[in-house]
């Protein structure tokens, strides 16, 4: 696997529903290369992760997204889980936090619904992705080409489709990150 070599990698969630695998996997994958892992949400305190619909465990938020600024970042992680970014897409600063992100040509990796926030972005015309498959409709409006495989590198965009997923995920992931 690819060495991140200290660098800082961006997870951007909500307050609650971020499907818990999906930050926590990807998370011990930047580490596990020697990047560092961070964390970002539209509040300062804690975050509620979910499995599935249950109540999973609560994460510490390292920045609020509001303040953060995206050239202090090497990549970054848009987590899934149904309710994660349906409330990220209706908040401003995760928005534009993700846009300036993109349009900088910084690496972004999402999987499972976290395309939601591409798409609100406004990020995704002309990208291959894949999503879990219910966004499937979204990403194709928005202007994206939607495939169904395991994982698609579109340039500086990584995307999958769910937890089953994460391996090839995390592997692409840092290698993206990597550069």
């Amino acid at each position: 696997m690819a060495e991140l070599d200290g660098k800082t990698i961006a997870f951007l969630v909500a307050t609650e529903g971020v499907e818990q695998v999906e930050l926590t996997e990807p998370w011990a994958a930047v580490e596990k290369a020697g990047g560092v892992p961070r964390l970002l949400s539209v509040e300062a305190g804690k975050v509620q992760a979910l499995n599935h619909l249950d109540k999973a465990d609560t994460f510490e938020v390292d920045a609020v997204v509001a303040d953060a600024d995206p050239a202090t970042y090497d990549g970054l992680v848009l987590p899934g889980g149904v309710a994660n970014p349906d409330a990220l897409r209706t908040d401003e600063d995760a928005v534009a936090f993700v846009r300036d992100f993109v349009e900088a040509d910084q690496p972004v990796a999402a999987i499972c619904h976290a395309p939601w926030t591409l798409v609100e972005a406004d990020v995704v015309r002309g990208r291959r992705m894949t999503s879990w498959p219910s966004l499937q409709t979204d990403l194709r409006n928005a202007g994206a080409e939607w495939v169904d495989e395991e994982v698609v590198v579109d340039g500086r965009l990584v995307t999958s489709r769910k937890p089953d997923d994460l391996p090839a995920f995390d592997e692409a992931m840092v290698e993206l990150f990597a550069g």
